[in-house]
């Protein structure tokens, strides 16, 4: 494990700025440094095999460095999370900033990286996209997931940088569409930032986690998302879409599975973000609208829409489906919607309130937030199964990693949900 670099010497890339872009607005306090470029200047993109070899050669002198890692995605744009830059860097080789549309990316990348601890911030957002590309770890840090850990108010990249090695990172680019050719240079800083002080910022979060006690309850949280892989599929993809629950025609839902499906086949062949082809509450809006009429329809989709007679022939396609067809509103989930708890089952109620209480308390005693302590789903499943704790408080902790809890969580959790119940 490196030790946890000093950040008093100058920083290359540091602003040196004065002034009111100094000072934190009404605060009288300066801001830290600003980070304007990498220390080692601005690397060129990787497009070909031949630089990435390099950087795999020079990475392999020091085969047991931690890999700062990083996605750019255009999934406002486009309409898979495909990565369009993969941002690595090591102290031994520098910052590496990929384009994998350009070339398929070697065995050799991988196992360049196979043994290496990855650093990630947020690494459920940036795994999917790394798997497409073969690139899996076997072990890593989530310096977001350790900011969740140690209590911090606010866990995005910038500010846990800022919190911890002193520096500011600029985030303006965030959101940019990054399936762009070629790639602004702004858009290239910012990148190479993301990555630049990235296991700096781990070092510093790893010996809190010591100081604090949590850093086993770290390693399982990572260790977990190492395991876990990428989610599956839902069966019925359409079923996601936001607001669905105002329809209750089996009509209604037909029509909107049929806009949901040309939306996407549209989406796909277009390469597009489906929202970029007919928005969510549009889609749902028109789907809900279309039993009473094709200008009810109509009035539900957005006035510049195109083509509006075509997607009331889709809608069509589903409202005409035999209704043995027509699909049926989703069955009741295991457990039943807590949110219905208190009219249809009051003893379950008032139960997972003294228990949703108590694991709250606990949580602020750790200083961990109550999702990260324990997830509301797995507690609500407890409470809904268990009138009565089975076998103490040991009883508990085995039920609740029989229904995924990590170790840590369990037997940290586990006392006071025996004693609420």
């Amino acid at each position: 494990m490196n030790e946890t670099k000093t950040m008093d010497a100058p920083h290359p890339a540091r602003s040196t700025a004065t002034g009111p872009d100094a000072t934190a607005p009404g605060s009288g306090a300066p801001e830290p440094p600003r980070l304007t470029g990498p220390r080692d200047g601005l690397p060129e993109v990787i497009d070909r095999i031949q630089p990435l070899l390099a950087w795999c050669e020079a990475a392999a002198e020091v085969a047991d460095e931690p890999v700062a890692v990083d996605v750019e995605r255009a999934s406002s744009y486009r309409y898979s999370q495909k990565a369009y830059l993969v941002q690595l860097r090591t102290e031994a080789a520098g910052t590496a900033l990929i384009d994998p549309t350009a070339f398929t990316l070697p065995a050799t990348l991988r196992e360049t990286l196979a043994d290496r601890e990855w650093v990630l911030h947020a690494a459920t957002q940036d795994l999917p996209s790394l798997t497409e590309l073969d690139l899996t770890p076997h072990r890593l840090f989530d310096t977001e997931l350790a900011a969740r850990l140690l209590g911090m108010p606010r866990v995005g990249l910038g500010t846990v940088v800022e919190d911890t090695v002193g520096l500011r990172l600029a985030k303006e680019h965030s959101a940019a569409d990054w399936s762009k050719r070629p790639l602004p240079q702004p858009w290239l800083v910012y990148a190479a930032l993301d990555v630049e002080v990235l296991v700096e910022v781990r070092d510093v979060l790893a010996e809190r986690l010591r100081t604090d006690g949590k850093a086993e309850w770290a390693r399982q949280e990572f260790a977990h998302l190492v395991e876990r892989g990428v989610p599956e599929r839902p069966a019925e993809p359409w079923r996601s879409l936001h607001g669905i629950g105002v329809l209750r025609h089996p009509r209604q839902l037909a029509a909107a599975r049929a806009m949901w499906e040309r939306r996407d086949e549209v989406a796909r062949r277009e390469d597009l973000s489906p929202h970029r082809v007919l928005r969510d509450r549009d889609l749902v809006a028109a789907a809900k609208a279309s039993i009473q009429s094709k200008a009810a329809f109509d009035a539900a989709l957005p006035a510049p829409l195109r083509r509006k007679d075509t997607w009331w022939q889709v809608a069509r396609s589903g409202l005409e489906l035999p209704s043995a067809h027509q699909p049926s509103r989703p069955e009741p989930g295991y457990p039943p919607a807590h949110k219905m708890w208190s009219k249809k089952h009051p003893e379950v109620w008032e139960r997972y309130g003294r228990v949703r209480d108590a694991v709250s308390h606990r949580a602020e005693d750790l200083h961990v937030p109550t999702e990260n302590l324990l997830t509301p789903s797995l507690l609500r499943r407890y409470v809904w199964e268990h009138e009565h704790p089975h076998g103490g408080a040991a009883g508990v902790r085995e039920d609740l990693e029989a229904l995924g809890a990590r170790p840590w969580q369990a037997d940290l959790t586990a006392p006071v949900i025996e004693k609420s119940l």
